[in-house]
């Protein structure tokens, strides 16, 4: 690590961690003596809470790394978006992708309303995975023996939800590697499958579980595919923090969920045909290096995350000056300064080693009656 990433993750650690403490203690009350009143009053205030705490992460990417992403959307499918419930699946492409989804929630005014499914270590990860708990994402314990309740539970208790919500599924289990799409491939051709070329098999028993339990009052289903541009480097969170210059390029399509097959086995057969079309897209994204202009939607950036880091900064730099300032008098004070300084490095080491695509997990092909079947594997 050199010398400006090391002094960029002090100051950057300090704000994501201590913004992130405040935030987590405003949802410990809100759980205690709001969730009991009113659920649907708890989870308004908590949007509120994680646009605050999230938006600092939507500025690392927008306007402190300055990485472009682009939308290739239809006009119809646009304006519905961030105003209906809403089923994302997604490949799997870098380490970032969980962020863009994110950045691309911003821009539509859904970011405080944003939901996932992840693996279960995904909520212990410090105040990120924290907020995440608080929110109601669905962690996975990675067996579909235990898997299966948990989804079915958490998928029905998104009922009257009190905002438009996006709720994101990485059925291919883990983040795409080359040593995962080898894998992938060889079972591909030992089972007589469509060999893969750019995704990963999909794991369908959750995306199955999902429509089933959503399609209520979940009116569509956005499939979403992400492509990094030739000679442009994939977004990695330690080269946001280095201000290394990328450009994310994303291609949306929506599907009533009225139109999808009723039975689990069509439903199986939608998503894997879904992600055979996707592989066909990032064929042909390979050769025009793009998605077609005719659908790119030119998006300003939004000032909101902006004055959200610089309003959370003033607070934080006041409170510092309030608590720090008397410990500066003695060498007690001094060390314990010195403690947490370093306490906020180690946890920022921890993410940044926790969304790389490398240390992921990858998803074991196992007999079809204990699948794993979704995993955010941020």
């Amino acid at each position: 690590m050199n010398f400006f990433t090391s002094s960029i993750i002090f100051p950057l650690g300090i704000l994501i961690f201590s913004s992130g403490l405040v935030t987590n203690f405003l949802q410990v009350l809100t759980l205690i003596c709001l969730l009991p009143l009113s659920r649907s009053a708890y989870r308004r205030v908590n949007s509120i809470l994680m646009e605050l705490l999230w938006s600092e992460l939507v500025w690392l990417m927008d306007w402190w790394a300055k990485v472009e992403i682009e939308v290739y959307v239809d006009n119809e499918t646009w304006k519905k978006m961030g105003k209906e419930h809403a089923l994302l699946i997604c490949n799997h492409r870098s380490d970032m992708d969980w962020l863009v989804g994110w950045v691309l929630a911003q821009r539509v005014g859904c970011l405080g309303s944003t939901r996932a499914v992840m693996k279960k270590s995904s909520k212990f990860l410090p105040v990120v995975g924290w907020s995440m708990w608080f929110s109601e994402y669905t962690f996975l314990e990675r067996d579909w023996v235990k898997d299966e309740a948990i989804l079915k539970e958490s998928f029905q208790s998104f009922k009257g939800f009190p905002r438009p919500f996006w709720l994101a599924l990485f059925v291919e289990g883990t983040r795409f590697t080359e040593a995962k799409l080898q894998a992938a491939q060889e079972h591909a051709a030992s089972k007589g499958l469509p060999i893969p070329r750019n995704v990963l098999i999909p794991r369908t028993k959750g995306f199955v579980s999902a429509v089933t339990n959503l399609r209520s009052f979940m009116p569509a289903v956005y499939d979403i595919t992400i492509a990094i541009p030739k000679g442009k480097p994939s977004p990695t969170l330690l080269g946001l923090i280095n201000r290394q210059p990328t450009t994310v390029q994303v291609h949306i399509r929506r599907y009533l969920t009225s139109d999808l097959p009723i039975s689990e086995e069509g439903l199986a057969l939608w998503c894997k045909e879904t992600f055979m079309n996707k592989d066909d897209l990032l064929e042909k994204h390979k050769i025009v290096n793009g998605f077609g202009d005719d659908l790119r939607k030119r998006i300003a950036k939004p000032v909101g995350p902006l004055l959200i880091v610089l309003a959370w900064s003033a607070f934080l730099l006041f409170t510092a000056g309030q608590i720090f300032g008397p410990l500066l008098s003695s060498w007690v004070g001094i060390a314990w300064i010195f403690g947490t300084l370093a306490t906020i490095f180690f946890l920022m080491q921890v993410f940044i080693l926790f969304t790389q695509s490398e240390r992921s997990t990858p998803v074991r092909q196992v007999p079809q009656k204990r699948m794993i079947v979704v995993d955010g594997s941020q």
